[in-house]
């Protein structure tokens, strides 16, 4: 019933949201240049790699070295506004209709956080990820990351069908208010592992 709800819903949305997903993919190659999608390899089920979706937000400005500069500097104020109202997300409903994540379910981060998590924290891959989640709705970037792994874990031991219409409703609301994000376009520190976990490799 979940795979039927994202599929149909995905295909909605994007029918719906047409316009302004061909706006902003103009904007984004007039901004920013090409290529206007970015893409990178995330844990989906179980761990299992897959290439997320997301419209760029950032510029390919590099110092004089050749590397690329940190990512708040290349954000920009059309970046900044994309992230703001969740508009960059929008061409993940692709990687909904490929079945590759769910409308909702834990955030799918970064491959090279996967060894930092505890066992517990792990556990947030017994389900596919999501374009929203239970941390989303309580908190989003406005919590630690403890808190958000917490967060994720209660939601795979409590999901329902019920939970994901209730999710999705308070997502909606909480966009539209702008909730839980950083106004000012401040990126999200990187997970570097928690510090109970840090703590015990130190005692090893």
């Amino acid at each position: 019933m979940k795979r039927v709800f994202d599929f149909i819903l995905s295909i909605l949305v994007i029918i719906i949201f047409s316009p302004i997903i061909i706006l902003i993919s103009i904007l984004v190659r007039l901004k920013l240049g090409s290529p206007i999608l970015f893409k990178q390899e995330r844990p989906g089920l179980n761990g299992k790699p897959f290439l997320i979706y997301k419209f760029r937000t950032m510029t390919n400005e590099k110092d004089n070295s050749g590397k690329l500069l940190p990512e708040h500097l290349r954000l920009t104020g059309f970046g900044t506004f994309l992230r703001k109202f969740s508009l960059d997300e929008l061409p993940q409903l692709i990687n909904v209709i490929k079945g590759e994540i769910s409308l909702v379910g834990p955030r799918p981060l970064r491959m090279d956080y996967l060894p930092l998590y505890t066992p517990l924290q792990a556990r947030r891959h017994e389900v596919k990820p999501g374009i929203t989640g239970w941390a989303q709705i309580k908190g989003r970037n406005s919590i630690s990351w403890e808190e958000r792994f917490e967060l994720d874990v209660w939601y795979v031991d409590n999901k329902s069908f019920l939970l994901d219409l209730k999710i999705l409703f308070m997502t909606m609301k909480k966009v539209i208010q702008t909730e839980g994000i950083n106004h000012e376009g401040q990126i999200m520190p990187n997970f570097t592992g928690s510090k109970i976990k840090q703590s015990s490799n130190a005692s090893e």
